[in-house]
Formats: structure tokens, sequence, C-alpha cells
């Protein structure tokens, strides 16, 4: 559906301007956010609402991470449902090592307004950046 690729489209360039007003624009009060499965930030699982997840993931990405983005690459959409296949990219706060991981988002969308979003992400790769792993 148009409109929800274009809810999507607008969160991504609202994080990758800071604007955090925007983002929250497009997640519904009850969006329910999910970080990968064995990832450092799945600790909280699931982060409802835009603040929670403001404050647990992204607030908690940045003390993890400098210069951290999103490659957005490939859109898939179907229903209520949008895919992205991209990469990370990020330098480690705790070993400086850089990561540029794939990753795909999977995004609820209903009436243009995000309810849910699932990541995947290898979380060997960010676990070694981040001196986790071996």
């Amino acid at each position: 559906m148009p409109d929800n690729l274009e809810a999507i489209k607008t969160l991504y360039a609202a994080f990758a301007s800071g604007d955090m007003a925007a983002a929250a624009s497009v997640m519904a009060p009850d969006m329910a956010w999910n970080e990968a499965e064995n990832y450092i930030l799945a600790d909280r699982n699931p982060y409802v609402g835009a603040e929670a997840v403001f404050a647990g993931v992204f607030g908690r990405t940045a003390e993890l991470f400098d210069h951290f983005a999103v490659e957005v690459g490939t859109f898939v959409c179907h229903g209520d449902t949008v895919a992205m296949q991209g990469r990370y990219s990020a330098v480690s706060n705790a070993t400086g090592q850089r990561v540029n991981p794939q990753i795909v988002h999977w995004w609820t969308v209903k009436d243009g307004l995000i309810t849910g979003f699932q990541q995947h992400v290898d979380t060997l790769a960010m676990a070694r950046a981040l001196g986790e792993a071996g």
C-alpha cells in the first residue's frame, strides 16, 4: 500500500535527520517495537510507544555506537506489511570496531500509522563489535 510505504519512508527520513517529532507522528501510540532475539537491546522487548523506543532503543544505541546509521535498501510491501532490507553502519564505542551488518526491518502499518516493528540483524556481528563475543 502506498500510504503504508510512505509512513515507513517518513520514519527513516525522520530518524536520519534526527526529527523525533516527525518519527513519532507516524507511530501508533501503542506501537510494539521488538529488537532481534539475542541482541543486547532485546532485553526490554517489546518497547511500546514512541517514548519507549526513543529512550530504550535510540538512547541506548547512541551510548553503544558512534556514527550509527541505517543504510536503507530495498522495500517490499504487501497489505499492512512493509519490509526493508538494508544495512547498519556504525562504530562501536567499546572496541572502536566498525560494523556493517545486513538487516531486515519488518513493519506493520495500519491506516498510515506504524503498529509493529521486528528487527532482524546479524546479532553475532553486533556482539563482536561490542566486545561481547569472540
